[in-house]
């Protein structure tokens, strides 16, 4: 993704440079034939670009992500360094909001000068709790729910995961069951369009158990690989709410058994370890699979992610730092760590 942007520059770059030497040369710009600076660009696009070396894309993408993250840790740490003094990693990793309680267990028994491959250790360590998922057999369609609180960014990330899917060469249809909000149904609608994918929806107010019905049996009967439905975030009532989860979980088992394949919940990362009250209480409604938390461009709490899997004992599977259909990567721990540790370790020989 980093190398499209960079020729994309490049070739600005090339633009710009033919505009200054043809205004140097008091030559108007409508004299050149436009054959001579679509001939510059296209050698631009020839040229190889070196790519950035980096261990891995998405270690890239967090080191971007998690800027203001960085922020916060480089306050206390503004050097890197070979070893890092244990208060200063404390302090650094509750700037970065991690709980407490999760630090102490991180922490405990390293010594009073931390070096990056006892601290990453410890770290990785916190993720561990989580249980492998097997993703190689995936029956079809496969089943999606996808469960949060209104503004944690589920329409969205509903989107991306679609869009990943058509990218992946994989069919897909869309479900619109979050049927108490009107502007719900309009958002997924609007995505299902610029994605050109097909979408179950109904009126609001309406059933959204039979929409999940629905979708799940055109997607057998289309021969389609992915389903991935919408839920509401908030009834009246919490009863309400999942009441009503536990019936479209119900009714999905009925349109094809096993259904739903995966129950994911979405945290807003700006919300930082409040966040995890409300995992616990939709996996105490219907029972949660793995997580997906979101916006974490636009946060400083990037370290909650060490206590929302170590104390659910769930998977992150992607995180998403954009409004854009692509802003959205597999989670890897390994990186995660890395791009941290990076900001404070000096390199190892």
């Amino acid at each position: 993704m980093f190398s499209f942007f960079k020729k994309k520059k490049e070739e600005e770059k090339v633009e710009e440079e033919v505009v200054l030497q043809e205004q140097k040369q008091e030559t108007p710009l409508e004299e050149k034939p436009k054959e001579v600076i679509e001939e510059k660009v296209e050698e631009a696009r020839k040229e190889p670009i070196e790519e950035p070396k980096e261990e891995s894309s998405s270690k890239g993408f967090f080191s971007k992500a998690l800027s203001k993250t960085f922020e916060n840790i480089k306050a206390v740490v503004p050097q890197r360094k070979e070893k890092i003094a244990f208060e200063d990693i404390e302090e650094m990793l509750i700037e970065a909001d991690m709980e407490y309680e999760i630090i102490e267990k991180a922490m405990d028994g390293l010594p009073e000068e931390i070096t990056r491959k006892q601290l990453r250790h410890r770290l990785v360590m916190l993720f561990e709790h989580a249980p492998d998922v097997d993703l190689s057999n995936l029956p079809k369609p496969f089943v999606r729910l996808i469960i949060g609180v209104n503004g944690a960014g589920k329409t969205t990330t509903i989107a991306k995961l679609a869009n990943k899917a058509k990218n992946d060469g994989k069919s897909v249809i869309l479900g619109a069951g979050d049927t108490f909000r009107a502007a719900a149904i309009e958002q997924l609608a609007t995505w299902a369009q610029k994605l050109d994918v097909p979408i179950i929806k109904t009126k609001q107010g309406h059933d959204a158990s039979a929409v999940a019905y629905d979708t799940i049996s055109s997607a057998v009967a289309k021969d389609i690989d992915n389903v991935i439905i919408d839920t509401a975030g908030r009834l009246q009532t919490q009863t309400n709410l999942s009441n009503e989860l536990k019936k479209i979980v119900k009714v999905c088992g009925k349109a094809q058994e096993g259904a739903p394949h995966q129950k994911l919940m979405i945290l807003d990362g700006t919300q930082g370890n409040t966040a995890i009250a409300q995992a616990k209480a939709f996996n105490e409604m219907v029972g949660v699979d793995g997580i997906i938390v979101t916006k974490l461009d636009g946060t400083a709490k990037g370290g909650a992610l060490f206590s929302i899997s170590n104390q659910l004992e769930l998977p992150i599977f992607y995180v998403g730092v954009g409004e854009k259909q692509n802003d959205l990567i597999e989670f890897s721990p390994d990186d995660f760590v890395d791009s941290l540790l990076d900001e404070i370790y000096t390199t190892e020989q």
